[in-house]
């Protein structure tokens, strides 16, 4: 009989040692399939830190220069990869910078596990040096929040918090520990990661929606959510195409299907084709596949009435089917389990080919590059980037203006990934590509971010250097909060107040560290700059120095300005009394 092989495994419950709270939290992350960690050091969690040190070749500490850019990084790990990471930070001011990225990852349905150091135990409701009730803080904003008190605890709420952080609609768990629990022994088991079954869709909806398929003229599908799958993002592709079924995204979800499929008709979102919000609404019938149907994907919404257009809202959370429009038929279920259901379907007689044509060609003039005005050409450099791009690229996108030229111009393929923000968080994009090259080193990582968001959290490039990976960052510089602006101009033209920037020389910035900067001021010097930021193998800076009264891809400040002007005021002619004539 051959030796059996020595692990280095945590204790067994035969072989068990007592273990201080640090360390069993530790091995519980271990046991939990965690292997990403992202934090901001803090005395709060000193032990905890500690026993990370001795698992550090089963998990991979990553350490943060600010604390949104931490969570933001492990929310795109586990936005990307679809298993959360951890992130830790301390009491206090960590947490509340923390908060960002808690929110992102609450309204963009991703898995995460945020770990926030705790004051001591015993000096709780006395306003302790950075005390705060992080139960109350998080509650909106998290899927749970809890506090952990007893080293024996441990592993139980750990194993919880995942099962919770990935079940249903996914999304992220807040975990306080408090300071003298994490000293303490205790001699308890290691849980092992549970296998939970998922809610498959009903047979019966299956019918029905089948049905509803088969008497439909001009059916929409829009995609979106958190929690898919390599697997379920190809079943679901599988189903569409067969169905020759029109495509659309919802806000910020471009890696959901591959823009260059011939039944992709664009995105429904912040800056979305005009000429596709007036189709959408003649839709009669509307297949919502993941996305809740939020203010953005519905045009605040109005994109269809609470009542009419018949909708099949196929969600994992029964609670958020209905919230707002009423559907028709509402199917609450695992996605990935809907996808492989559906992907079975038979197709029956397709009455609709001529309208996914005409929707689809109205995204093919959408993309089209006008003649802006100006040496740089936007619209052509994202064609030149979606040229340049590996074909599993990771992208990822702050929020503001810019972001809807890549909405507009830029066609992901299949094997390509779109990491952003959809509640509208400044200060994700340069995080987000760190925490995706780290959760997939060999994967090229790009991100999209305006000048105003890259100094939010762009001292993290300092977090991809310590870590030794390499994203590439386009900043588009038009010097002002674009976003803000915009709405100014609308409502109060000419009158700019609060939006107007004074920036560095990125390029500068970047060389700074070590790495590679260029500066693009005309359209055909974008090509070879980003060869050669590939090419250097350096996390990279291109800074695209824009035309700032070009607003957006549709307007320029001084169209916004005379729309909303008011029309002058004739001058009204008042008759001068009549004089009577003199004899």
């Amino acid at each position: 009989m051959s030796a059996t092989k020595k692990t280095s495994a945590a204790p067994t419950a035969a072989k068990r040692i007592a273990r201080p709270g640090g360390r069993i939290l530790a091995d519980a992350l271990v046991a939990q399939g965690i292997t990403h960690a992202f934090a901001v050091p803090g005395e709060s969690y000193l032990d905890v830190l500690d026993g990370l040190y001795a698992v550090r070749q089963r998990v991979q500490l990553t350490t943060c220069r600010f604390e949104a850019g931490a969570v933001n990084m492990a929310e795109a790990f586990g936005k990307l990869t679809g298993r959360p990471a951890a992130a830790f930070v301390t009491r206090g001011p960590g947490a509340c910078h923390a908060a960002i990225g808690v929110h992102i990852a609450m309204q963009d349905s991703t898995p995460l596990l945020l770990f926030v150091g705790q004051i001591p135990f015993a000096e709780t409701d006395r306003e302790s040096f950075q005390e705060v009730d992080y139960r109350k803080m998080f509650a909106p904003l998290a899927k749970w929040v809890t506090q952990i008190d007893a080293p024996e605890r441990i592993p139980e709420l750990v194993a919880h918090a995942v099962d919770v952080a990935t079940s249903g609609r996914p999304g992220p768990v807040v975990i306080a520990l408090s300071e003298e629990m994490q000293k303490r022994l205790a001699d308890v088991p290691d849980l092992k990661r549970a296998d939970v079954a998922v809610p498959h869709p009903d047979p019966a909806a299956l019918a029905k929606l089948q049905a509803m398929l088969g008497k439909a003229r001009r059916p929409l599908a829009i995609l979106g959510g958190g929690g898919w799958t390599e697997e379920g993002r190809a079943e679901i592709g599988r189903f569409l195409a067969a169905h020759n079924l029109p495509v659309a995204v919802s806000f910020r979800r471009q890696g959901h299907y591959p823009g260059t499929a011939d039944n992709f008709v664009g995105d429904l979102g912040v800056g979305s084709d005009p000429a596709l919000v007036a189709r959408a609404k003649e839709a009669d019938l509307v297949l919502a596949i993941g996305t809740r149907l939020s203010e953005a994907v519905t045009q605040g919404y109005t994109l269809f009435e609470p009542a009419g257009t018949p909708i099949v809202h196929v969600f994992p959370e029964a609670a958020e089917i209905g919230r707002v429009f009423r559907p028709a038929l509402g199917i609450a279920t695992d996605l990935n389990a809907f996808a492989r259901a559906a992907a079975r379907f038979t197709p029956g007689r397709i009455a609709w080919g001529e309208w996914t044509r005409s929707l689809r060609a109205l995204r093919l003039a959408t993309a089209k590059a006008p003649d802006y005005p100006g040496a740089l050409n936007l619209a052509r450099v994202m064609h030149t980037l979606e040229e340049l791009l590996d074909p599993d690229a990771v992208l990822t996108t702050d929020a503001g203006n810019f972001a809807t030229w890549v909405a507009r111009f830029l066609h992901l393929s299949d094997g390509q990934r779109f990491l952003g923000p959809t509640n509208g968080a400044m200060g994700y994009g340069v995080p987000a590509a760190i925490g995706a090259k780290l959760a997939e080193p060999g994967r090229q990582a790009v991100a999209f971010v305006g000048d105003g968001g890259f100094l939010m959290t762009g001292q993290e490039i300092a977090t991809a250097f310590h870590h030794g990976v390499a994203p590439i960052i386009l900043v588009f510089n038009n010097a002002m909060y674009g976003t803000i602006r915009m709405y100014q101009e609308r409502t109060y033209p000419g009158r700019v107040s609060g939006t107007a920037l004074t920036n560095p020389d990125f390029a500068r910035f970047i060389e700074a560290f070590g790495g590679f900067g260029e500066r693009v001021e005309r359209t055909e010097q974008f090509a070879p700059a980003f060869r050669r930021a590939v090419a250097s193998g350096k996390p990279a800076v291109i800074e695209l120095v824009l035309d700032a009264d070009q607003i957006t891809s549709r307007a320029r400040i001084a169209d916004l300005r005379a729309a909303a002007e008011p029309p002058k005021a004739k001058a009204r002619r008042v008759a001068a009394p009549r004089r009577k004539a003199r004899r």
